[in-house]
């Protein structure tokens, strides 16, 4: 019996010790979402519980700021189709034959044809109770407009009021309980942000009911263009985010989903982006908003009584200047706020609050954000002496 006793301490309890320590190793994970031990096969598998966790991890790793914004603001964005009526002018080859002949002209001479044109643009509901806001580019001009939400309902939309200066136009609808945006603070904008830029580019908006989205960063701030078709840009934001031909009029967002501008304007050689896209700062907007709600058109009949034109090439060498830069007053009319602040004919205006004027459109370009009873803090040269004058605007006397 002893003999048996020792071999079963020497042998037998080392080899249960040492299963039981294998078994325990091999299956202290068993419910846990790591790896399990081999199946019969001799393969490794997982746990359900694991691959739906790491599927939820990846899906949280792919929403992030753009993708939130996007679905937020996607059921306010529509697809804007317009008719307009375009005159056309044909003239007849065969009235230089008859000359200015009344008589013959009435048969022979130029023709005027009038043919209705489809456009399409872009917009966004500011409202619930379907106020949208796009370019006047888009709208100003239209006989019929059709606005198209993302839930594939149309409806007939009615021109509240329009700008052509600064590119606004203010649509209504119909609709209750509409999706809209909130209006942003595009003073607050940095550049190198992000900024999405949404719409109805190329009409892909009439197919699939989504409106676009391209995405950059803010590039610039601050942007004055040159005058383009009557309308004036300024102070516009730069974007590298896409923007195409049926941008115009949608939202320029911030990564909160907040409008901070309204797409207008591309710079392009082939009617494609290339990165170089502009939209009318929100704040800029809110103020033209306010008014065509109310009357339906901005007022602008302030009284200067000067009369202005750009400084050529010619008049930098006669008054002495390294440059042709500037607006030259020409003319100042007896008792006008021009008058009243004592400038002069020859003045030549170089800098208007802070802004650098280059030439006559500069002014004008400013003179579109005034109103009655603002003061413009102008820098002039007179007789080559700078000089500093306050210019206070008034409504122009009826």
């Amino acid at each position: 019996m002893r003999k048996i006793l020792a071999v079963f301490l020497v042998i037998c309890m080392p080899m249960m010790v040492g299963f039981a320590i294998g078994y325990s190793i091999g299956y202290k994970h068993h419910g846990s979402t790591e790896y399990m031990p081999l199946d019969e096969k001799g393969s490794a598998y997982y746990q359900t519980a694991s691959r739906d966790s790491v599927s939820e991890q990846v899906s949280q790793q792919r929403r992030n700021a753009i993708t939130r914004a996007v679905a937020l603001a996607s059921p306010a964005v529509v697809g804007i189709t317009v008719t307009e009526i375009q005159e056309y002018t044909y003239r007849d080859p065969l009235s230089d034959w008859f000359g200015n002949d009344p008589f013959y002209r009435q048969f022979f001479g130029n023709r005027i044809y009038r043919q209705p044109v489809k456009e399409l643009g872009s917009g966004f509901v500011i409202s619930s109770d379907g106020y949208i806001l796009t370019n006047d580019h888009v709208a100003g001009n239209a006989k019929e407009i059709t606005v198209t939400l993302t839930s594939k309902e149309k409806y007939n939309a009615r021109l509240v009021g329009t700008d052509m200066l600064s590119d606004i136009s203010l649509l209504k609808i119909d609709g209750k309980d509409l999706p809209s945006l909130k209006l942003g603070n595009s003073d607050d904008v940095i550049i190198g942000e992000w900024a999405i830029a949404m719409g109805n580019p190329f009409g892909l908006f009439e197919i699939s009911d989504k409106p676009t989205v391209t995405v950059g960063v803010v590039s610039a701030t601050n942007m004055n263009l040159n005058a383009e078709g009557g309308r004036f840009y300024r102070g516009m934001i730069q974007t590298d985010a896409a923007i195409n031909q049926g941008n115009s009029g949608g939202p320029l967002l911030n990564s909160s989903g907040e409008v901070i501008g309204v797409n207008a304007v591309i710079f392009t050689p082939n009617a494609g982006s290339i990165g170089l896209g502009f939209a009318i700062p929100i704040n800029r907007v809110k103020t033209v908003l306010a008014e065509l709600k109310k009357s339906g058109k901005i007022d602008r009949n302030l009284w200067i009584g000067w009369e202005l034109q750009t400084v050529d090439a010619r008049v930098a060498r006669y008054f002495g200047l390294a440059r042709a830069e500037g607006a030259i007053i020409s003319d100042v009319k007896r008792g006008s706020p021009a008058d009243n602040s004592s400038l002069k004919p020859g003045d030549i205006i170089v800098d208007i609050n802070g802004e650098k004027i280059v030439n006559e459109d500069n002014v004008t370009a400013i003179l579109i954000d005034a109103k009655a009873g603002d003061v413009l803090k102008l820098k002039i040269l007179r007789n080559g002496e700078p000089l500093s004058a306050s210019l206070t605007l008034r409504q122009r006397p009826q």
